[in-house]
């Protein structure tokens, strides 16, 4: 969805010149990375089923406060922008409410527990002609961003397939947090790590007409699924071949995009995921050994700086480009179709 935004009901205490006043509903682990990314713009209000959480968050960035609920805080005037970091049955309910009371939202993924949700939340935003992004950080990353850059450019020639390898191995009590409660979450890993495989996939490849995968839950004693499946095909047969897991004992990220001259890889994101790097291998037209040619992005994950910028620029152009809601539900489409297809 890319609508303009109705500015009239823009309280003008919550803008400062260029800069946006912003209110972050959830202040864990993404939540702290969303109020370190925000750049110029200033954390006037947080707020966290844990009060303790808010204010341990408010108290890193001067002048904010803490509202206990997060009804307050989204009626709040000098409140222009909300960051919906909460669990995932609380996104669309936060974000709705963020909406009606005339506020941009930035949302993390997956967005809701479920298409159905989410239809909702699209609804709401379309009728207040609202600014609503979805967190997809990964697009954001430097690696993904010059790869995507070489696609458009024509690289690869045409993408014949993409091959992506998600995960991580869990914790200790891992099978008791909240993404292995499916009233909570929704889904397992394909619905937590697995949109974001899937979100860069429609990214470089369209829209997927087949969709095919299974879930199962292999070691965790959970009700959710550890690790997921997918094979997914464009209307032209190009297929991307997507594996995300909960027991991956060493974290990784790997995603390679195959096209009629080459192939692009791009592995880690940081962190313990490893450098991020992307090589490219260019095909030579004598075929045989490519020619390579390697980008490293050493250093902290920028990516939720990157992302907020967008964001903020989004409200100045008055439309979200990409990480759209459309894009969100297409994602929860493909995870709900496997889903329904391994619950027969």
């Amino acid at each position: 969805m890319s609508t303009p935004c109705d500015a009239s009901s823009r309280p003008s205490e919550a803008f400062r010149g260029d800069d946006v006043n912003v209110g972050i509903v959830g202040c864990g682990l993404v939540g702290r990375k969303r109020a370190g990314a925000l750049g110029t713009h200033t954390l006037v209000v947080a707020s966290d089923l844990r009060t303790d959480r808010a204010e341990e968050l408010a108290a890193l960035h001067s002048g904010c406060r803490v509202e206990e609920r997060w009804e307050d805080l989204v009626a709040r005037t000098d409140v222009g922008a909300v960051v919906v970091a909460t669990t995932h049955d609380s996104l669309v309910p936060v974000a709705m409410a963020a909406v009606r009371a005339g506020k941009h939202v930035l949302v993390e993924k997956p967005a809701a527990r479920n298409p159905r949700e989410l239809d909702e939340l699209i609804d709401v935003a379309r009728a207040r002609r609202a600014i609503v992004k979805v967190g997809f950080n990964h697009r954001y990353h430097p690696a993904l961003q010059k790869a995507k850059a070489l696609c458009r450019e024509g690289t690869l020639g045409e993408i014949l397939y993409l091959r992506g390898r998600y995960g991580h191995g869990g914790r200790l009590g891992y099978e008791k947090e909240w993404r292995a409660d499916p009233a909570v979450s929704g889904g397992g890993e394909l619905l937590d790590q697995g949109v974001h495989l899937i979100d860069l996939s429609r990214w470089f490849m369209g829209d997927f007409t087949r969709v095919t995968g299974r879930v199962g839950t292999f070691f965790w004693a959970m009700p959710v699924e550890d690790n997921g499946f997918l094979m997914l095909e464009t209307a032209q047969g190009r297929v991307a071949w997507l594996h995300v897991s909960w027991t991956e004992w060493k974290n990784l990220f790997s995603l390679e995009i195959f096209g009629e001259r080459g192939k692009l890889q791009i592995d880690g994101l940081g962190g313990s995921y490893g450098t991020e790097r992307l090589t490219w291998y260019r095909m030579l037209p004598t075929m045989g050994p490519p020619e390579t040619t390697v980008w490293e992005y050493p250093g902290p994950d920028r990516s939720w700086d990157t992302e907020f910028a967008d964001f903020i620029d989004c409200i100045e152009r008055g439309a979200v480009r990409e990480a759209t809601l459309d894009d969100a539900r297409a994602a929860l489409d493909i995870v709900f179709t496997v889903y329904g297809e391994n619950a027969r």
